[in-house]
């Protein structure tokens, strides 16, 4: 219990460093957050900072997953921890929260796509992989991010009934319900884009900029 409540705590403050108000601030001087959809994440770096802050987001922000994910496995080790498939949940889990509600930054955060795909990656990466051309091709066919995350994050649970290999701790039946309860954060930070898809007046993104 005491390693199960330490890693949460680590991942959270892990998802609470905001990388989009901190690069946003430092390349425009202004919160990101402050402008566009007023959304902490890479999307609306794009649109209001540009493509180097955005893509300095991006990848910041799968860290934050991935390195959530190591300190539990390194926990895990370090203290023999016997149900390390539960750290590694915990951590996941926990970091995405910190993600979107960042103790650092006002509990105003992103909506924890980027750092998601760091924890599919690591938690599966053949899952992970899946998860991420599926998101692509559909971003690129319908140019709506929001669409191509939504739909990805409900795709990893379906994933975890059929795959049973590749795990990076024995995978256990506590999988399922940790990849639905990330794809219920992911879905549940979406909602107003959901509304706006299922209404067509969903932003879409351009790729001749």
């Amino acid at each position: 219990m005491v390693f199960d409540i330490v890693t949460a705590i680590i991942a959270y403050l892990i998802g609470s460093i905001n990388f989009s108000v901190i690069i946003s601030k430092k390349m425009a001087g202004f919160d990101v957050r402050e402008k566009g959809s007023g959304n902490a994440g890479t999307t609306n770096m794009l649109r209001s900072v540009g493509k180097k802050g955005a893509a300095i987001t991006l990848i910041c922000d799968i860290l934050k997953g991935v390195v959530a994910i190591l300190i539990a496995m390194l926990i895990g080790w370090t203290f023999k921890v016997e149900n390390q498939s539960l750290l590694v949940q915990i951590a996941g889990i926990a970091v995405v929260i910190g993600h979107t509600f960042p103790i650092f930054f006002g509990f105003k955060g992103g909506k924890g796509v980027a750092t998601s795909l760091g924890i599919l990656i690591m938690t599966n990466w053949q899952i992970g992989l899946i998860c991420l051309v599926f998101g692509v091709v559909l971003i690129a066919l319908t140019r709506m991010v929001s669409l191509g995350s939504c739909t990805a994050a409900v795709l990893f649970p379906v994933l975890t009934l059929f795959i049973s290999e590749n795990y990076i701790v024995s995978q256990g039946s506590g999988y399922f319900v940790y990849s639905v309860i990330l794809a219920i954060i992911v879905l549940f930070n979406h909602r107003s884009n959901i509304k706006r898809i299922l209404s067509g007046t969903e932003n879409k993104i351009s790729f001749k900029k």
